[in-house]
């Protein structure tokens, strides 16, 4: 269900009723969102700043533009030296990083991040958080994350919403009232805590409830 829910807002999936609106009268010709995926999502035959660039080159954005649109992200996240590096030859810390500024370089109305670190390892993927609320605090843009991991969702998010196992449905919805700007030590907090343990209180129930329809 949050995948699903993830595509319709991405335009990828039809919805079967309602409607989705993202902003009325948003800019003409900006991306209303991008997406950035659990897998790598880039060519493999592009180097690491062409991929960056590519969404730009699809906007019919000038190439010495885009291609400095696309160092500019590269440098904000520590990657300038591997701009003109092929997927192959970086880490998947890395690929990731260059997954989501090519999102952020279209800059969209609204970034769309599916499990974006799932694939990574326990200590990349502390690293990428605190990356990510560091871009957040720069860049102030709005952001549909979808995880499974509860500490991500709280360190991560200003609202959390709970989906319910089949079918999904929004089950609750919790405000993060962590002041930011956060880093990972917030998650060492009372409050990180006290908001935790509601959250799974909740979620718990849900779970406990998904694996008895399984048997």
């Amino acid at each position: 269900g949050k995948s699903t829910f993830l595509r319709m807002l991405a335009g990828l999936d039809e919805i079967s009723a309602g409607t989705i609106t993202i902003r009325p009268g948003a800019e003409q010709g900006r991306p209303l969102n991008s997406v950035v995926f659990q897998e790598y999502a880039i060519f493999p035959w592009k180097t690491v700043i062409e991929n960056v660039a590519f969404g730009l080159q699809m906007r019919g954005i000038v190439r010495r533009q885009r291609l400095e649109t696309a160092r500019f992200w590269l440098d904000r996240v520590g990657l300038g030296k591997f701009a003109d590096y092929y997927p192959d030859q970086i880490s998947g810390g890395m690929k990731q990083r260059v997954s989501i500024v090519r999102a952020l370089a279209n800059d969209p109305e609204v970034l769309l991040m599916d499990e974006p670190l799932g694939a990574l390892d326990a200590q990349t993927r502390v690293v990428l958080q605190d990356e990510l609320l560091r871009i957040w605090e720069e860049t102030r843009k709005t952001v549909v994350y979808i995880t499974h991991s509860l500490d991500e969702a709280v360190l991560l998010g200003d609202r959390v919403v709970l989906m319910s196992a089949q079918p999904g449905r929004n089950l609750a919805v919790f405000d993060i009232d962590i002041e930011r700007p956060r880093t990972i030590a917030a998650m060492n907090t009372p409050r990180f805590t006290e908001l935790r343990a509601a959250i799974w209180e909740k979620l718990g129930r849900e779970v406990t409830r998904a694996m008895e329809m399984q048997q």
